[in-house]
């Protein structure tokens, strides 16, 4: 069991409390109205999904109910850093 922490609540806490909502800092569409079938079915489905290093937004559930992010190895699940929305990782994939 992965143990988190949270930004906001500033406690470690249980996997259980959070819900993984994927790959973060994905760039919205600046023009929605004017996207393609093929540029709205890239932002909305397609994610890098790398073996190693991955930036993920999480949200703490039956906490605070605030996303954050965390960078974790998606090779040993090591939780890396955590860090709030707007904030920038400190922690990067090699190469």
């Amino acid at each position: 069991m992965l143990h988190i922490y949270c930004p906001h609540c500033e406690e470690l806490r249980e996997e259980e409390e959070f819900h993984c909502s994927g790959e973060a800092h994905i760039a919205r569409p600046l023009d929605p109205d004017n996207c393609t079938d093929a540029e709205w079915g890239e932002y909305i489905f397609f994610r890098k999904n790398p073996r190693g290093i991955q930036h993920e937004m999480w949200y703490h559930t039956t906490g605070c109910r605030k996303f954050f992010n965390v960078t974790r190895d998606t090779q040993t699940y090591e939780i890396k850093e955590v860090y709030k929305i707007g904030e920038q990782p400190k922690v990067v994939a090699e190469g």
